[in-house]
């Protein structure tokens, strides 16, 4: 069952170490972000976003957050699965975090946020789109020239 739904890679990874470690830097921020969002009593919403849950429709948010904390722990799973069986789609996948970064970015001028301070995930977001659009740039180039 294990080789039908999770068939032998038949390409092999090119793109170096370096990428491939950014990825897997980010596959363990993503499992804890996800971990926090899931487990956290206010799903990270209070303690670490700053929303004010003491509002009408408080713990709708928390719901909102946990079911956010559930979707990333199975991006996190396909990225660890990714590392461990399929090192070939690392461009790819570091190509759909820069579109992620792209998105959130854009999704936040359109909806902004109204608290006091930034939460940490608005930071992040500028530096994982740099950081991303590097590690891909130097992924597709070492591609091109081992292959």
């Amino acid at each position: 069952m294990w080789q039908t739904l999770f068939p032998t890679a038949t390409t092999a990874y090119r793109g170096g170490r370096a990428p491939l470690v950014f990825f897997a830097l980010l596959a363990t921020v993503s499992t804890a972000r996800s971990l926090v969002h899931l487990l956290a009593p206010d799903g990270g919403a209070g303690s670490i976003a700053g929303l004010n849950l003491a509002v009408a429709g408080g713990t709708n948010i928390v719901a909102i957050f946990s079911q956010w904390g559930a979707s990333q722990l199975l991006l996190a799973l396909v990225q660890w699965l990714v590392i461990w069986r399929y090192r070939f789609l690392v461009p790819a996948m570091l190509a759909l975090v820069v579109l992620e970064q792209l998105l959130r970015f854009f999704a936040g001028r359109f909806k902004p946020l109204e608290l006091d301070t930034l939460p940490p995930g608005q930071y992040g977001t500028y530096i994982v789109l740099v950081l991303a659009l590097l590690f891909l740039a130097l992924a597709v180039r070492n591609s091109r020239q081992s292959g």
